[in-house]
């Protein structure tokens, strides 16, 4: 049936004729009709007679870096973000039947067309419009918009105490959601004095009445704990009172830090208010060379866009899918985790085939291992294959079209391995420079959240074994002037290393042991730097006196780095990196 036609025949019902159903050949078809199919349809074939324009391509202008060897190809530009009072454009008016305004799914046969979304939206904007309250209908938030959000979950660690006496200051007495938040005990476990002690057991006893997930001293750092539990989940809105929040969007998870009293609101009333800051879109080109890290990756950004280039913003990290999946899941914890001390409030990955061969990991070992502890809840109720499948079928993305406030490239094949430093993740130098320079260190150290993992142990575990294959099978021993500190990330973590040998590795090395926590990347118990010192660590924060004495000098590397410096005694690296063909 025509264009002409199908008008004619909408023209001859009228709405009381709604219900009546009969069939006509339309383009060739024939189909079941009710009146309201016949406007939509009407709308349709107007669209694709008449909007033909609309359909064809626009020449890209995106530009893409040279490949290149070192130093790394990038380059900046930004979009600029107009005011929420500018008043769009609005089209026409369309006359519709009462059955369409009364019954949505009125055209529903026509469902199988995927209308792009009234408004494009960032990965970022679409997680917070899915966990904001109170939004007018047809409202899709945008960057700048002041939104009041019920985060999926919140985190708070050592500072659950005084989180809670702010609860208790403000009237409350029952947590609005206990589901919602987890406690962890990570920043000072190595503090036995009472004062510390007395602390923890509050926060224990806190949790225990409220029926709040708890995980003691030990066992893990929290955002690990997050992570690795399945707390932070992709495609929602994870917060925590901690800067390092941010290392959940390894997972594609938004992850962002709120203050004690925000905290406080959420155990409250399960909300809390939020402006979305300005996105910036980094797109990642090339693939990683052999011998380059995430924590190259993350070092390199905050060394070559070091003029606030991001500062509040929040970022969205993508790339060609061969690309993405040079970087896995625990290169992306990483990065995620330093965009903090790149001064950003996020950093976000996409759900992508990476990450769904990792969570499905997550899923099988949970069912297969974990049971639920004496403090939290099990493993297995989070991690599991069915909600997990229904992640994947209804997984959020960036709407083509979406609006950044800036857009940065990196060509990954033009890095090599960088170090942080000293004293500034601003500055920040090609391995093989500082190696010439021939700078002697004190002390080194693998721990914190950020590269602490089974995988980060093993890479610096694979240090010594190179050299011990060298050495007729005997791990050499770090020089007597170097100590080196070593912490997993999470207990769990630590029991992968010490299945696969890498903990024991890295102690017949002469490593020392510290338990699973924060410790010396937060400048807490053993084995802080002293004044004149140079220490060389594998975490996140390098500025005066975090680790310890203002006097000493402190870089950041990759964990096989300050592997390979403690084993030689000054900055160096392992030799694995492979230059690219040009």
């Amino acid at each position: 049936m025509s264009l002409h036609g199908l008008e004619n025949l909408a023209e001859s019902l009228t709405a009381s004729d709604v219900g009546v159903r009969g069939s006509q050949k339309i383009w060739g078809l024939k189909l079941d009709f009710t009146v309201a199919n016949i406007m939509a349809t009407i709308r349709l074939r107007r669209l694709l007679t008449s909007g033909s324009r609309l359909l064809r391509a626009q020449p890209s202008t995106i530009r893409h870096p040279p490949r290149c060897a070192p130093p790394p190809t990038t380059f900046l530009y930004t979009t600029r973000l107009y005011s929420s009072t500018t008043v769009p454009r609005q089209a026409e008016a369309q006359d519709v039947f009462h059955s369409q305004i009364e019954d949505p799914n009125a055209a529903s046969f026509l469902s199988s067309y995927k209308a792009p979304a009234p408004v494009p939206q960032t990965l970022t904007e679409k997680i917070i419009q899915k966990h904001s309250l109170g939004l007018p209908d047809g409202k899709y938030v945008q960057q700048s918009d002041y939104v009041t959000i019920a985060p999926h979950v919140v985190m708070t660690h050592d500072n659950s105490w005084p989180v809670a006496l702010k609860f208790m200051s403000i009237g409350a007495s029952k947590i609005h959601n206990p589901r919602q938040l987890v406690m962890t005990l990570d920043h000072d476990v190595q503090n036995k004095s009472e004062k510390n002690l007395k602390k923890y057991r509050q926060i224990e006893e806190f949790a225990k009445k409220q029926g709040v997930d708890f995980y003691p001293a030990g066992r893990g750092i929290g955002h690990q704990i997050m992570v690795e539990e399945g707390y932070a989940w992709p495609g929602t809105l994870a917060v925590a009172s901690d800067s390092h929040s941010n290392m959940y969007g390894g997972i594609g998870c938004l992850g962002t830090a709120v203050v004690r009293t925000d905290a406080a609101s959420i155990w409250a009333t399960g909300r809390t208010w939020w402006q979305i800051p300005p996105i910036a879109k980094v797109t990642f080109s090339g693939v990683l060379p052999v011998g380059v890290t995430g924590k190259d990756v993350i070092v390199a950004l905050c060394g070559l866009f070091n003029n606030d280039e991001v500062l509040n913003h929040a970022i969205e990290f993508t790339g060609s899918e061969q690309t993405m999946r040079s970087i896995p899941v625990d290169d992306r914890l990483a990065i995620a985790n330093m965009t903090t001390e790149w001064g950003a409030l996020s950093g976000l990955f996409p759900i992508d085939s990476v990450l769904q061969g990792w969570l499905r990991f997550k899923a099988t070992e949970a069912a297969m291992y974990r049971s639920a502890g004496l403090t939290s809840s099990s493993t297995a109720h989070r991690f599991n294959h069915q909600r997990l499948d229904e992640l994947f079928e209804n997984q959020p993305s960036a709407d083509r079209g979406a609006k950044y406030a800036k857009y940065l490239h990196l060509d990954l094949s033009t890095l090599s391995p960088y170090v942080s430093g000293p004293n500034s993740v601003k500055v920040a130098t090609p391995l093989n420079e500082l190696e010439a320079q021939d700078i002697k260190i004190n002390k080194a150290y693998l721990v914190s959240c950020t590269n602490s993992r089974a995988s980060d142990l093993a890479a610096a575990a694979k240090v010594f074994k190179d050299a011990a294959a060298a050495n007729n099978g005997v791990v050499p021993k770090i020089p007597n002037h170097v100590n080196f500190y070593i912490a997993a990330a999470s207990l769990p973590e630590q029991q992968a290393a010490e299945e696969q040998g890498d903990w024991q590795a890295l102690l017949d090395a002469g490593a020392k042991a510290l338990p699973s926590g924060c410790g010396p990347c937060i400048g807490l118990g053993t084995g802080l730097l002293e004044p004149g010192e140079v220490g060389i660590s594998a975490s996140n924060r390098n500025f005066k006196g975090r680790m310890g004495s203002t006097d000493a000098k402190a870089y950041l590397g990759s964990p096989e780095v300050v592997a390979a410096s403690a084993l030689q005694g000054k900055i160096a690296g392992p030799g694995w990196y492979e230059r690219p063909a040009s």
